[in-house]
């Protein structure tokens, strides 16, 4: 075996470029993940948001009218009626989409 013919400030030098050509790729890394999280909550709010309109439009079409700002708070007050009366709603949104419930599940009292 013979001696290596660079000095060791050589491979320092060496080391210390690769050194840096990594962070340089590290960083480029860590741009690419900060941009794919951008984007993933970006589709996540847009997703949220259709189905926030979607409710909206079904409470619309229930009620035969556009709710106005000033009634939502009233719309929860009577779904946190219906929560704490027997959870009303949440037993109601576990049955199947079906027009037709049956009004012995969730009870004639909760409808008020």
């Amino acid at each position: 075996m013979g001696k290596s013919t660079r000095t060791y400030e050589e491979r320092i030098q060496e080391k210390d470029l690769r050194i840096e050509k990594l962070q340089q790729e590290l960083k480029q890394y860590e741009a690419q993940r900060k941009q794919l999280r951008k984007r993933q909550k970006e589709e996540e709010r847009k997703i949220r948001t259709h189905r926030l309109i979607e409710i909206g439009a079904a409470v619309e079409s229930v009620l035969g009218r556009a709710i106005e700002i000033e009634e939502i708070p009233t719309l929860i007050a009577f779904l946190n009626k219906q929560e704490a009366n027997g959870k009303f709603f949440s037993k109601a949104m576990q049955k199947s989409p079906d027009t037709d419930m049956v009004l012995e599940d969730i009870g004639e009292s909760g409808l008020s």
